[in-house]
C-alpha cells in the first residue's frame, strides 16, 4: 500500500492563479445585485460610485495581501497571516468563521443563484417546488439542487489539483468572455437613447425607494443619510467582489507563490473590478435606472424593478425578448457553478492548515493519494449543503459580508504590525500606497461595517456573534487537545 503524500503538489502557474481570483470573484451577484443598489440610492452616478468604492476597496486589500503572501506563501494565507502577526486565537477565530458562515455560506449562497436560474430551464427546479416539509424546515428541488451541485464539485476537486483547476480555468475562461459580450450588447447594440437621457437628467438625483404592500415610497437622500445609503448599498456590490482572497489559501500548490500570487492578487481584481464598472454602465445606456414595478415590460420596470431583480437579462431582453431568459440562465449557471468550484477547491486548504496546528479536526489536515485535503474538502461540503437548507440566499449574503469586513479589517491592520515586529522579513513585494492606501482602506471598510451594524442590525450582529462564539470554542479545543 503506498504512504499518502504529505505535502501538496505545486501545480497553480500565474495563469491558474489568477482564474482562481476571477472565478471567485465573478458569480450572479454583478447580474442580479444592481437592482437592489439602483433601489437603495436612486440616482445613476452614485450607482456608480459604489461600483467604483468597491473596486477602490477590492483593489487596495488586494495590493496589501500581496505583500503578506510574499513574506508567508504557506498553505492557508489569511488564517496564516493573522496568527503570525497577531496570535493563535485571532487566526482560529477567521479559520471558525470561514467554516462556520464565510466560505461555506458563500458557496451555498452560490449553490442556490445556480439552482434558480437552472429553474429558469428547468422549472421542476424551482423553489416553489416543496418535496418534503420536516416540521418548519420545508426542502425545495432548488435547494436539493444546490447541494448536489456542491456535491459535484467537491468530489472533482477529490480527484486533485490538476482537475480542480481545470474546471476552474474553463469555466473562468467561460463566463469572462459572457460578461464581456454583455458588456458589448448593452454599449454597443442595444443602446437606447431615451434610457441614456431619462438617467442623465437625474444623474445625481438620490432617494432611497422602498416597496411594501405593493406600495412605493421614495426618501430623498442627501448628507449623513446618503452615505449610510451608500454603505447599505455596497453589501450586494462586496459580495458580488468578494473572494479574490481565495488564492492565497492555495500558496501550498502555487508555482513561485512569492511572485505569482501578488500578481494574481492584482490582475485578477483589477480585471473584475474592470468588468463590473462596465457591465454597470451597460446597464445604464440601456435601461433607465428609475421604473415602476408594475410595468408592462423590461424598460418600463427599469433597472430598479427588473423581475427578480435580474438586471442582466432585463439588458439583453431588450434586444432578444423572452430568449433573454434563457440566455443569461445559461450563462449564469455557468459563472455560478465554475465561482463554486474555485471557493470549494480553496476553502479546504483553510482547514488543512488549522488542522496542522491542532485547531480543527486532525484527519482534515491530512492529503489523500491524490494530494488533497480530502476529509477538509467533505467536512465543508456537509456544512455547506446544510447551510443551502438553513435560508435565503440574501440572508446569507448578509451575513457573510460584515463577518469578512472585519477579518480583511484585521488583515490590513496586521500589515502595519509586521512591518514593526518583522521589519528584516523578506518582502519580495511591498503593499501599494503604503502606509496612508492600506491606512485609508481600514478607514473605509470600518465605516462600513458602522453602517451595517446600525441598519442592518438583524444580520450583522448575529454575524459578529458567530465571530465570538470561536472564543469558548477555541479554549476548550486547545484544553481538549491538551488532554
Amino acid at each position: 500500500m503506498s504512504t499518502p503524500p504529505t505535502e501538496f503538489h505545486r501545480s497553480l502557474g500565474l495563469l491558474d492563479s489568477t482564474m482562481i481570483v476571477i472565478g471567485s470573484m465573478i458569480g450572479s451577484g454583478i447580474f442580479i445585485v444592481s437592482a437592489d443598489i439602483a433601489r437603495t440610492v436612486g440616482s445613476p452616478g452614485v450607482l456608480l460610485v459604489v461600483w467604483l468604492v468597491t473596486g477602490f476597496i477590492t483593489l487596495t486589500a488586494a495590493l496589501s495581501y500581496g505583500e503578506l503572501a510574499g513574506m508567508m506563501p504557506h498553505a492557508g494565507g489569511q488564517y496564516v497571516y493573522l496568527r503570525e502577526a497577531y496570535n493563535p486565537l485571532v487566526g482560529f477565530l477567521y479559520g471558525w468563521t470561514l467554516f462556520t458562515v464565510i466560505q461555506t455560506g458563500t458557496i451555498a449562497a452560490v449553490a442556490v443563484a445556480f439552482a434558480k436560474f437552472t429553474a429558469v430551464l428547468v422549472p421542476w427546479f424551482s423553489e416553489q417546488h416543496i418535496l418534503m416539509t420536516l416540521g418548519p424546515l420545508k426542502v425545495s428541488a432548488a435547494q436539493l439542487l444546490a447541494i448536489a451541485s456542491i456535491a459535484v464539485l467537491t468530489a472533482v476537486n477529490l480527484t486533485g489539483i490538476r482537475e480542480g483547476k481545470a474546471v476552474q480555468n474553463v469555466f473562468t475562461f467561460a463566463k469572462t468572455l459572457a460578461l464581456a459580450a454583455v458588456i458589448v450588447l448593452g454599449l454597443f447594440i442595444a443602446r437606447n437613447a431615451d434610457a441614456v437621457a431619462a438617467n442623465m437628467a437625474g444623474f445625481w438625483d438620490a432617494e432611497w425607494t422602498t416597496v411594501k404592500d405593493g406600495v412605493v415610497s421614495v426618501q430623498p437622500l442627501a448628507g449623513w443619510g446618503l452615505v449610510a445609503a451608500v454603505g447599505v448599498a455596497m453589501v450586494g456590490s462586496l459580495f458580488s467582489s468578494d473572494a479574490w482572497n481565495n488564492i492565497t489559501f492555495t500558496a501550498g500548490e502555487v508555482i513561485e507563490p512569492k511572485r505569482n500570487i501578488p500578481l494574481s492578487l492584482a490582475l485578477g481584481t483589477g480585471i473584475v473590478t474592470l468588468l463590473y464598472i462596465l457591465a454597470n454602465v451597460a446597464y445604464l445606456v440601456v435601461l433607465p435606472l428609475a421604473g415602476d414595478p408594475a410595468a408592462a415590460d423590461v424598460v418600463g420596470r427599469g433597472i430598479q424593478f427588473a423581475a427578480s431583480d435580474r438586471v442582466g437579462t432585463a439588458t439583453v431582453a431588450v434586444l432578444y425578448g423572452d430568449t433573454a431568459a434563457v440566455v443569461m440562465a445559461v450563462l449564469i449557471m455557468v459563472s455560478t457553478f465554475g465561482c463554486n468550484n474555485g471557493l470549494i477547491l480553496a476553502g479546504a486548504r483553510v482547514y488543512y492548515a488549522m488542522a496542522k496546528d491542532r485547531l480543527f479536526f486532525r484527519k482534515a489536515g491530512e492529503l489523500n493519494a491524490h494530494a488533497v485535503p480530502s476529509w477538509a474538502l467533505v467536512v465543508q461540503a456537509v456544512w455547506a449543503g446544510l447551510l443551502c437548507l438553513s435560508g435565503s440566499y440574501g440572508d446569507l449574503l448578509d451575513y457573510v459580508i460584515f463577518a469578512v469586513l472585519i477579518f480583511y479589517i484585521l488583515t490590513v491592520g496586521g500589515l502595519f504590525i509586521l512591518r514593526r515586529t518583522r521589519p528584516d522579513a523578506e518582502r519580495p513585494y511591498k503593499a501599494f500606497g503604503y502606509p496612508a492606501i492600506p491606512a485609508l482602506y481600514i478607514v473605509l471598510a470600518t465605516i462600513i461595517c458602522v453602517i451595517l451594524l446600525i441598519y442592518k442590525p438583524a444580520f450583522t450582529w448575529p454575524g459578529l456573534g458567530i465571530v465570538a462564539s470561536g472564543i469558548p470554542v477555541y479554549f476548550v479545543w486547545r484544553r481538549f487537545v491538551r488532554a
